[in-house]
């Protein structure tokens, strides 16, 4: 909605107190909420509804819609900054929630999300990076682990974590961008993998990382407009993965966020690294990522 210039058409005050309420309040013990009754987890981070468990995927939704409302002054920050920090693993690398699961996911999320915060001097900074580079394969690509397949939205994560940090140069940008523009198939859609389907989220995964590494004019951006534009259901206004399927909000977000990137008028400009809007940034005084349109 903030990027078609439609967030006044939401009620803010009842979007913002439904997130509040979804954060788990550091200093309350989670036995009663929590599967392991030995537990006594103190946490800050939020859950995807009330009472639900914390976990970084949905506290990185929070975060960026309280600072899209200018509202992160409405939760206990210290406890959240805590959260994500204490989810830091020796090696750099970032588990999801208490029960440890690494993935570059994770990664990505904790850093934009302290960034957002102004608290990135929470985290070891170039063990972060370390991590990450750790998971790029052989095809200048990365994985969720070291070692795993090479996937469009894996990348996305490493090469936005990279961003972030000052660290992208350490990448092949030639090298991974000839697997990015790989991933555009002749319906001028976007794959994540070799040999897969195009669908639109891939429109903000591969799109966004070739703006990050400055290689957006390397695809066919007409073509993934088209595609993008096809899968769009002319009754309901949605996006779907791929024309004729059934839309969802999912991938709308994606859709209308890689036609942000790729420039298309009437929308706001979104940022490749962190998938908020420049106007977002501007307000938290973080410079956005300059790309080739």
């Amino acid at each position: 909605m903030e990027l078609m210039n439609g967030l006044d058409e939401m009620d803010k005050q009842k979007v913002i107190e439904w997130i509040v309420s979804c954060q788990l309040p550091s200093g309350k013990p989670l036995s009663k909420l929590l599967r392991s009754p030995q537990t006594n987890l103190f946490v800050g981070g939020f859950g995807g509804n009330i009472g639900h468990d914390a976990h970084l995927l949905y506290t990185m939704s929070a975060v960026q819609v309280l600072c899209m409302y200018d509202a992160m002054d409405r939760i206990n920050k210290e406890n959240l900054v805590t959260f994500i920090s204490s989810l830091q693993k020796e090696d750099g690398s970032f588990a999801g929630d208490e029960w440890g699961e690494i993935d570059t996911r994770f990664s990505y999320i904790a850093i934009s999300c302290l960034s957002l915060l102004g608290r990135l001097d929470t985290i070891n900074t170039d063990k972060a990076a370390e991590f990450v580079l750790s998971c790029k394969n052989f095809d200048g690509a990365f994985g969720c682990v070291p070692g795993a397949e090479s996937h469009a939205g894996q990348t996305f994560c490493c090469v936005g974590a990279l961003t972030i940090l000052g660290k992208v140069d350490l990448l092949d940008k030639d090298l991974l961008g000839w697997w990015l523009c790989e991933r555009q198939v002749p319906s001028g859609g976007l794959n994540g993998r070799p040999e897969k389907l195009p669908d639109v989220c891939y429109s903000w995964w591969v799109v966004s990382s070739l703006a990050c590494i400055d290689r957006l004019i390397w695809i066919d951006r007409e073509k993934l407009i088209n595609f993008i534009l096809e899968s769009q259901d002319p009754e309901g206004g949605g996006i779907a993965d791929r024309p004729d399927d059934l839309p969802d909000v999912f991938h709308t977000f994606f859709g209308v966020a890689g036609l942000s990137l790729m420039g298309m008028e009437g929308l706001s400009p979104v940022d490749p690294a962190y998938a908020v809007s420049i106007n977002t940034l501007n307000k938290l005084g973080i410079k956005p990522v300059q790309y080739r349109k």
